[in-house]
Formats: structure tokens, C-alpha cells, sequence
């Protein structure tokens, strides 16, 4: 259930911030700032996802601190990205989803260090075969 939990959070923030590579380019989006051009309401569904995340983030018992922090980087997200335009570049750009990933995965190295390497293993066999 952990392991399906984590790769979950996986697929929805690479889904969210990095499935869509620009051609001739090595930068990466995903499908938060495409969202987010849907008036007066994808800033808003885009927020669910995050908040989503970070619901399914903290079955792994990641510390106040952490949770504040990932909070922060949505939040950011969320905040800039009612701007027209600005917003949805800086969407493009920062990452929320992938930061608090990042945040998620660090825990598990220093608390679960084995469930970390299984499912980099499984994850990393997962999109090979793709």
C-alpha cells in the first residue's frame, strides 16, 4: 500500500510539472500551467491536485517542518499563479509538485530507506518499458 502510495505521488507531480517535454528543447512542463490558463477555475482545480499530494504525502509521517514547506511551495504556486500570464509561466517554471517530491523522497532516503530503494527500483523498470 506504501509503496503503490509513493508511486502514486510520483506519476500526479511528474504528471503535474514535468510530462510534457518543449520540442527542440531539454525543457520540461507539465500539465499545471495548461490548467491554469482555464478561467476562474484552473488555478483552483490545479491547487486540488497539490493539495491532493500533500494529503497522500503525509501517510508517510513527514515531519511539521516538511509539511510547512510543502505547503509553502503550493501555496507560492497558487498565489502567483491567479496572476494572468505571469502566473502561468511561473507555474511552468517553479515546480510545486516536483519541489515537495523532492521534500517526500528526502524523508524516505533518511526514514524508509528500503522502501525508497524498492520503489525506485519498480518506478525506474515501470518507465523503461514505456
Amino acid at each position: 500500500m506504501r509503496l503503490a502510495t509513493l508511486n502514486r505521488i510520483r506519476q500526479l507531480s511528474r504528471l503535474m510539472d514535468t510530462s510534457i517535454r518543449i520540442p527542440l528543447t531539454s525543457f520540461r512542463m507539465g500539465i499545471d500551467p495548461i490548467i491554469g490558463l482555464i478561467p476562474g477555475g484552473g488555478d483552483l482545480i490545479s491547487t486540488a491536485f497539490s493539495a491532493y499530494i500533500i494529503f497522500l504525502a503525509t501517510r508517510f509521517g513527514i515531519s511539521r517542518q516538511d509539511l510547512a514547506k510543502m505547503i509553502f511551495n503550493v501555496g507560492l504556486e497558487t498565489v502567483v499563479g491567479t496572476v494572468p500570464l505571469v502566473g502561468d509561466l511561473f507555474d511552468a517554471f517553479y515546480k510545486s509538485n516536483i519541489r515537495n517530491l523532492a521534500i517526500l523522497e528526502k524523508h524516505l532516503t533518511d526514514v524508509e530507506p528500503e522502501l525508497q530503494e524498492v520503489s525506485d527500483e519498480i518506478y525506474n523498470n515501470q518507465v523503461s518499458q514505456v
